[in-house]
């Protein structure tokens, strides 16, 4: 048999049993939107730590993560940089958000602040923002699947159909299962990518250059000094400044931890203690990182010019002389990575799209099943529409993922005052909103006029705590009443 051909079958095997584990755990759920959104609240403290890994253990880390090691050096370790410490915020955040949930009935993120500054706007505002930046992210994922089986077949299957044929299968299990199916089959997607992660970093290294030590030092010896001084390099080869790099971090840190899918995942929670201990645990997911990076820099030298370089992981693994099981496997490593995110995010997409977005804007009441009906017709919908972006887009996967944590990091800052500023307003939320979403786009599409060479969310924050600061101390306090409820530490 055919090396491609066993290659293929192995991932179709991975593929089955991805379909399968997703699909099994939607049985159990009751079949209400609190069931499809939150699973009940009957998370445990595995589950979540492998739903929250996956948020940054994606096709951006483990293709888009190799890809910069590749082109642009040291400039990776932004992605560990700020997936140690956005975890932090949340610490403080989930459980405040898990107890809220609990009594009140919460399960997204935009009703929790739409309630504490009594705004459909707000709602219907974040909702949009949410599905805006989730696009592209979901479009990372699709298009690292296409790279992905389009190498190791070696062209004949073409970026377009590798990326639609697996998520057809990511569809059908979020589809029917909702955020238990991404849990179960997140847990077997990021046991099967932390083992081949481990073992494919530390053996490349040795058997193309005799140790990890020995290949950065070849890389010296070679003249490629410059990818490995902090902060690496920009997107053009010139050296990135150390303003940028900051700002990246800075920016991805404090996106990361209000990412409406990964907020929501506090709602899905079996206990507070259970949040709490798989938000103290999710650091450990950052070390699956490392093997990551060294795969990148180990193809620097031994596999120069290799286009796109987010394509570079897929690329090595088709070169070496190993036995086709152990590529297919591999192969299906980087397809986990990809699915899942890619599950997580679309369903959290369709689930804020529908219930924060499309029943706050209606004036009549949408009963249980119909919002379900409605989650499960957005499913499709925004996986088409990302799936557009996947074959049409050539921007790099981790320029995708800059540019998405540019306006979520505009509604830390309104999460921020919602637990612990009694004086923020209904006028100084939304103001601040707005004016930090508008800034940030502005200078994502207008680069140039940037005062400084740092990342657009910064100046949207910037603007964002400004307006809410001056306008909230300019306009009446809002309801005691309802604002002391999220101060307080409600009894469930």
């Amino acid at each position: 048999m055919e090396t491609g051909t066993v290659i293929l079958i192995v991932v179709g095997i991975y593929l089955l049993i991805s379909l399968i584990t997703g699909i099994i755990p939607g049985l159990r759920i009751s079949k209400s939107v609190d069931g499809y959104v939150a699973g009940d609240r009957s998370m445990n403290v595995m589950l979540l730590y492998f739903v929250m890994g996956a948020s940054i253990f994606s096709a951006f880390a483990f293709l888009g993560g190799p890809g910069w090691a590749y082109s642009r050096g040291a400039a990776a370790f932004y992605i560990i940089g700020f997936g140690v410490t956005g975890i932090i915020p949340l610490y403080f955040f989930g459980p405040r958000a898990w107890r809220l949930g609990k009594k009140y009935g919460y399960v997204t993120q935009a009703e929790l602040l739409s309630d504490r500054f009594d705004s459909r706007l707000m709602s219907v505002m974040l909702a949009v923002l949410s599905v805006v930046v989730f696009i592209p992210y979901l479009t990372i994922q699709m298009k690292g699947a296409g790279f992905v089986l389009s190498v190791i077949s070696e062209g004949r299957i073409p970026e377009w159909a590798g990326a639609g044929f697996t998520y057809l299968i990511v569809l059908v299990y979020v589809y029917f299962s909702g955020v238990m199916g991404v849990g179960w089959s997140n847990a077997f997607q990021g046991l099967f990518m932390m083992v081949l992660a481990w073992v494919l970093g530390l053996y490349l290294p040795f058997a193309l250059y005799g140790g990890v030590g020995p290949m950065f030092e070849a890389l010296v010896d070679a003249g490629q000094a410059a990818m490995l001084a902090a902060p690496g390099l920009a997107g053009d080869g010139s050296p990135w400044n150390w303003a940028a790099f900051s700002s990246a971090v800075v920016v991805s840190a404090i996106g990361f931890s209000v990412w409406p899918h990964f907020f929501m995942r506090s709602f899905a929670a079996k206990s507070e203690r259970s949040l709490r201990l798989s938000i103290v645990l999710y650091p450990t997911f950052q070390i699956f990182l490392i093997p990551i990076l060294i795969i990148g820099f180990s193809a620097i030298l031994i596999f120069p010019g290799v286009t796109p370089a987010d394509s570079i992981l897929p690329h090595v693994l088709m070169q070496l002389e190993l036995p086709a099981i152990v590529i297919g496997l591999f192969c299906a490593g980087t397809l986990a990575a990809s699915m899942s995110s890619g599950d997580a995010i679309l369903h959290s997409a369709a689930s804020v799209g529908v219930r924060d977005g499309i029943s706050k804007a209606t004036a009549t009441p949408v009963s249980d099943s119909t919002e379900r009906m409605l989650i499960r017709i957005l499913v499709i919908v925004i996986g088409l529409i990302s799936y557009y972006f996947a074959v049409a887009s050539e921007v790099s996967l981790v320029a995708l993922l800059l540019a998405s944590y540019g306006g979520v990091a505009q509604i830390f800052p309104v999460v921020f005052a919602m637990f612990y500023w009694k004086r923020a307003t209904k006028a100084g939320a939304l103001s601040g909103l707005f004016g930090g979403m508008l800034v940030n786009v502005f200078f994502l599409l207008n680069p140039a006029l940037k005062p400084w060479d740092m990342h657009e969310g910064v100046y949207g924050l910037a603007v964002n705590v400004l307006l809410l600061i001056a306008v909230s101390l300019l306009t009446k306090p809002d309801d005691p009443k309802r604002v002391q409820k999220f101060m307080d530490k409600p009894v469930v």
